[in-house]
C-alpha cells in the first residue's frame, strides 16, 4: 500500500508541473494590463512602465517564469496586485468558506443521489425511475446562475424562511478559529451562530450540490442495475435473503466503486468550481476571490488558486483512488 501510494505520488508531480506552465502561460496570454489596471484609467505612461519594471513584467516569459517557479519551491504564490497581500494567506483565510460550502453541497448529493439510484434501479422502469431519471436529467442540465437566483427569489424573497446571502448575519458575533463556522461555532458553545450559520449554508449547498445529485443518481442506477443482474445476487434471492440485505449489503457494496469515483471527481469540481454560486450568494470564499482577479487582471492572484484547486483535484483523486481497497477488499495493492 505504501509502496503504491509513493508511486502514485510521484506519478502526480508531471501532471502538477504540466498544469503549472499551463496556467502561466493562459494567464499572460488573457489581454489586458494588470499594471494600467492598478493605477487605475487616469494612469499615465511613465507610471504604467514604472509599475511594469518593478512587477518583472517587462522582462522575457521565460525569465518570468523562472521567477515564479522559484517563488512557488518556497512556498511564495506571490503577492496581490490590488491588495498587495500575499496570495497564500488569502488562499487560508478563504479555502475553509469554499470546503465548508463544497463538503455540505456534497453532502446532499449523496444522501439525496445515492438512496434515488437505488431506489430506481431496484423498481426499474417503474414510474419513480422514469420520473427520478427525468429528474436528474433536468438536475444536470440546470443553470446554477439560474438556479440560485430562483432559490434566492422563492426561499428569500417570497417565503422569507431562509437568508439570501453571505455567511452569518449582521449582529451575530464569531471568533474565526479555522473559518469554518459550523465547527467554529460549535467549539465556542455558540449555538445561535450555528444555527444561523446553517441557515445560510442551506440554499447555496442545495444549489451547489444540483448537478452532483444528478449525476450520482444516474451513476448509482446504472451500477446498480449492472451489479443486480449478476449470479451470486440470484443466489442470495434463492437462498432466502430478503431483499434489503440483498440489495444494501451485497449489491450495493459492490456498486459502489464507480459511485464513490463520481463522487470524488465532483467533490473536487465542487472544490474549484464554486465561482458562480460563491458570487450569486456572496460567499466569500476563494470562487468569489478567483473572479474578482480575473476581472482586476490580478496574475498572481489567478495563477495561485487555479494552482491551488488544480494541486486539490489531484489529492482527492489521490484518496478516493487509495479508497478502492477498503470497500473491495479483492483489491490488493500490493
Amino acid at each position: 500500500m505504501l509502496n503504491y501510494t509513493l508511486k502514485r505520488i510521484i506519478a502526480l508531480l508531471p501532471i502538477i508541473i504540466g498544469v503549472t506552465i499551463a496556467i502561466f502561460l493562459l494567464v499572460h496570454l488573457v489581454p489586458g494590463d494588470p499594471a494600467k489596471t492598478m493605477l487605475g484609467e487616469r494612469a499615465t505612461p511613465e507610471s504604467i512602465k514604472a509599475v511594469r519594471e518593478s512587477m518583472g513584467l517587462n522582462d522575457p516569459l521565460y525569465v518570468q517564469f523562472s521567477r515564479y517557479v522559484n517563488k512557488l519551491i518556497h512556498g511564495d504564490l506571490g503577492r496581490s496586485v490590488i491588495s498587495n497581500e500575499p496570495v497564500i494567506n488569502e488562499i487560508k483565510v478563504r479555502f475553509p468558506a469554499t470546503f465548508e460550502l463544497a463538503l455540505f453541497g456534497m453532502l446532499f448529493a449523496v444522501i439525496v443521489g445515492i438512496p434515488v439510484g437505488i431506489i430506481a434501479a431496484t423498481h426499474h422502469n417503474s414510474w419513480f425511475d422514469n420520473i427520478s431519471m427525468m429528474g436528474a436529467l433536468f438536475g444536470v442540465s440546470m443553470p446554477i446562475f439560474w438556479l440560485g437566483l430562483m432559490f434566492i427569489w422563492i426561499f428569500a424573497v417570497i417565503l422569507k424562511i431562509l437568508p439570501p446571502s453571505s455567511r452569518l448575519s449582521v449582529g451575530i458575533a464569531l471568533h474565526p478559529i479555522t473559518n469554518i463556522y459550523l465547527l467554529d461555532s460549535i467549539i465556542q458553545g455558540s449555538w445561535a451562530a450555528f444555527w444561523d450559520s446553517l441557515k445560510h449554508l442551506i440554499l447555496p449547498a442545495t444549489v451547489m450540490g444540483t448537478i452532483p445529485l444528478a449525476i450520482i443518481a444516474r451513476m448509482t442506477r446504472s451500477s446498480m442495475l449492472e451489479v443486480l443482474k449478476k449470479d451470486y445476487i440470484r443466489t442470495a434471492y434463492a437462498k432466502g435473503l430478503t431483499e434489503r440485505v440483498v440489495v444494501y449489503k451485497h449489491a450495493l457494496r459492490n456498486a459502489l466503486i464507480p459511485i464513490i469515483t463520481v463522487v470524488g471527481l465532483q467533490f473536487g469540481l465542487l472544490l474549484g468550481g464554486a465561482v458562480l454560486t460563491e458570487t450569486i450568494f456572496s460567499w466569500p470564499g476563494l470562487g468569489k476571490y478567483l473572479l474578482t482577479g480575473i476581472y482586476a487582471r490580478d496574475f498572481p492572484v489567478v495563477q495561485g488558486v487555479v494552482l491551488f484547486f488544480a494541486i486539490v483535484f489531484v489529492i482527492v483523486n489521490l484518496i478516493v483512488d487509495l479508497s478502492y481497497s477498503l470497500i473491495d477488499p479483492q483489491i490488493n495493492y500490493n
